[in-house]
């Protein structure tokens, strides 16, 4: 097994050297394993047996303000947390993505090398791209393929 702070990868010629992957700073690491946890289905009833004990205490308290309101205060509190949770989680992921694909877009050959960069791009220049590329795309569909 190769050692994790030297990892190696081949490609055909001389091995290349991997940069080792870095730790997640706390509340990244944090944040994926809470948005993690948060998807489960076991999470979610959970949530919904929270629910409904509240619910079924609530002839026991005569259905009383503070008794609704302890339900509208404690869900808007995890609402209002787990946005940014999940938003830092979603983050990461798509950055990670992107970098991942400007990856491979760099070592296709024809690949275009400027969209590389796409999501630092305007949106007017977004704009301008995805319309270039529908084009591209229709008039493919309008050209029948050769086989070779």
């Amino acid at each position: 097994m190769p050692s994790r702070k030297s990892p190696r990868q081949s490609d055909g010629g001389a091995p290349k050297r991997v940069p080792a992957v870095p730790k997640q700073d706390s509340f990244g690491a944090f944040a994926q394993r809470t948005s993690r946890m948060a998807g489960r289905p076991t999470t979610f009833f959970a949530a919904v047996a929270v629910v409904v004990l509240w619910a079924l205490t609530g002839p026991f308290v005569g259905f009383s303000e503070i008794w609704q309101l302890v339900i509208n205060t404690a869900t808007s509190i995890a609402t209002f947390l787990m946005v940014f949770l999940i938003q830092n989680t979603q983050n990461r992921d798509t950055l990670a993505l992107q970098v991942k694909l400007a990856e491979v877009l760099m070592h296709m050959p024809g690949a275009p090398k400027q969209i590389a960069d796409a999501e630092d791009m305007s949106e007017r220049q977004l704009d301008r791209l995805h319309e270039q590329y529908k084009s591209r795309a229709r008039s493919r569909k309008r050209k029948p393929r050769s086989r070779k």
